[in-house]
Order: structure tokens, then C-alpha cells, then sequence
């Protein structure tokens, strides 16, 4: 993809640490945490380094925004936790980056992003609840993320993603996205509603069943 790019303000790497992971289905890997200074919105981001990912030419990299319910409580109101699993294993097997970005909610927070769920009980789809809650569809920025990127050496990803703005936003930032694969379909009687909003709304690359 290529876009005329704006320049990010430089960040660098603070600590590197070596983490065991294990997922509740047992799957487990080791991964280097990488900590930052100068991140733009002074957020405690995270990057792992996953598999061989130094010695990837271009490293497959998932921007994950976190989802405390359902990434740690298994919440099945969207498909957020098994994508991030599902996103370890496969840049494990070819090397790269899982950026873990602190924007819980599309951005919004965590309360707000509950207060949304309750509006969606009552009928709203997830973007029509955050529009009720005077809140953007999508606030998220990846300015962090392509600082983090800059700061491991990274210029050229491919991206693991169903999202088409993750790419924009990235390109425009100066990643260079050789290309974007989508991640699996993780679908459930209690997540459809929400994952048909976000191909219908956003764009998101998700082949639903009908």
C-alpha cells in the first residue's frame, strides 16, 4: 500500500523482557515483551516479539486493541479473545509482532464500552450504541503503533487483519503494509450481531454465514 506518509515522533525501546505464555486451551510460547518511552499518547503499550521475528524479512504483525472481557474473561460478545490467540500461533510460525494497544472499546474505554453493550440489549448495533453514547464508530489511532514498529526496526509488515483502516492508518503513518491477510471468522450465536455490523459499517474482510 502506498499513501503519502506523516512523519511520527521517535520512540524507543525500554525494556525487553522474556515471557512464557500459555492460553487456557494449553497452547503455549515464549515470547520477548518489549516496553516503550515516547509513545505519543503516553500509553503503557506493548509489543511481543514473537517466533523467530528478528530474523523475519517482513514480519507478520496484528495491531490487537485490548479487550479485557474478552480477551481475559472469555466474553462471547465478540471475538476478540480468539483472535488474539489465533494471532500468537500464526506469527509464531513465521516471525513478527502481536502490538498490544491499550484502546479498549474501539478507543472509548471500558465503562463506556459496557455502557454501549447495554444500548446494544436494547436493540442498538455496536457503532449505533457509541453514536447514542456520543462517541466516534472507530476512535482508535495507530500512531503509537507505527512509533513502536520504527522503534524495532520494522518498515515493512504484512498485516494480520480484517480491518481496512488499520492499513490506512498505518500507511499513512509511514508503515509500509506489503499486504494485509485476514484473520480467522470466529463466530458465535452470541457475537453474529456485532460481527455483521462491523463487515456492514467498516468494511471488515469476515465471510459470515448467512
Amino acid at each position: 500500500m502506498s499513501v503519502d506518509a506523516s512523519p511520527v515522533p521517535a520512540a524507543g525501546i525500554r525494556t525487553k523482557v522474556r515471557v512464557p505464555l500459555r492460553f487456557p486451551d494449553g497452547w503455549g510460547t515464549t515470547v520477548d515483551v518489549f516496553t516503550f518511552t515516547g509513545l505519543a499518547d503516553g500509553k503503557e503499550h506493548l509489543a511481543l516479539g514473537v517466533g523467530d521475528y528478528e530474523k523475519a524479512d517482513v514480519p507478520l504483525v496484528r495491531p490487537h486493541s485490548e479487550c479485557l472481557t474478552g480477551d481475559v474473561f472469555g466474553s462471547e460478545r465478540c471475538d476478540c479473545g480468539p483472535q488474539l490467540r489465533e494471532a500468537v500461533e500464526r506469527i509464531s510460525a513465521v516471525g513478527g509482532y502481536l502490538l498490544y494497544l491499550r484502546q479498549e472499546g474501539r478507543g472509548i474505554g471500558l465503562y463506556a464500552k459496557l455502557d454501549a453493550y447495554a444500548l446494544q440489549d436494547q436493540g442498538l448495533d455496536t457503532y449505533e450504541a457509541n453514536r447514542a453514547l456520543g462517541r466516534g464508530d472507530d476512535e482508535r489511532d495507530y500512531t503509537a503503533a507505527a512509533q513502536m514498529l520504527a522503534a524495532l526496526g520494522v518498515d515493512e509488515i504484512t498485516l494480520l487483519s480484517n480491518n481496512p483502516d488499520k492499513a490506512e492508518q498505518l500507511a499513512r503513518l509511514g508503515v509500509g503494509v506489503v499486504e494485509q491477510v485476514p484473520t480467522g471468522v470466529h463466530v458465535s450465536a452470541s457475537n453474529v450481531r456485532y460481527l455483521r455490523a462491523k463487515v456492514e459499517h467498516t468494511g471488515h474482510t469476515l465471510a459470515l454465514p448467512a
